[in-house]
């Protein structure tokens, strides 16, 4: 969703930033299992909550800020304060915090990753083989759906069309929020 929003929204180059940064997200999820950490945060409920809890509420600003971001400029003065508000770095940063916030996704990837590792062998390049599966096929995934969400809103960009197709991704970013707040696991 992160990578959609943002490629309709500054496109599909621009994007890529936070793309980059959803899979440093997941690097890091990587390094904390092969740490452990993600067992501690299985049994740490009120770790687990926190996180959660973080992560919904960054998820209902981001939301919140993109719909609210359309009814305060008409559609040519939206494309030029996107194009120019295009932060390489802040998008980053945005792809990682929602990546890194994101509990399930740590418990999932906690989850699967013991499966295809095979203890009687070395564990090091096991683990750097899933990690860079991972990534790539991840990464070309996230960069497809940013491709067609660009090439989608091009066609868009200048009509009213462009601001609602803002407030649908915006309004499910508030849905993905409060679907987190709601959750018990």
């Amino acid at each position: 969703m992160c990578s959609t929003a943002q490629s309709t929204r500054y496109g599909f180059r621009s994007s890529l930033a936070g793309i980059s940064g959803i899979q440093l997200g997941n690097f890091i999820f990587f390094v904390c299992i092969a740490f452990g950490l993600g067992e501690l945060l299985a049994t740490a409920t009120r770790a687990f909550t926190i996180l959660r809890f973080v992560g919904a509420l960054y998820l209902l600003y981001l939301g919140g800020r993109i719909i609210f971001s359309t009814f305060r400029r008409t559609a040519a003065k939206l494309e030029r304060a996107n194009l120019a508000a295009t932060n390489h770095r802040n998008l980053f940063l945005q792809g990682l915090l929602i990546q890194i916030t994101n509990p399930k996704a740590l418990l999932f990837v906690s989850a699967l990753l013991p499966q295809f590792i095979d203890p009687h062998k070395a564990v090091p390049p096991q683990l750097a083989i899933l990690v860079l599966t991972t990534i790539l096929v991840d990464t070309a995934v996230l960069s497809s759906y940013a491709l067609l969400a660009s090439r989608g809103s091009q066609s868009f960009r200048n009509s009213r069309m462009a601001a609602w197709m803002n407030r649908v991704l915006g309004a499910a970013l508030v849905f993905f929020g409060l679907r987190l707040l709601a959750s018990r696991k």
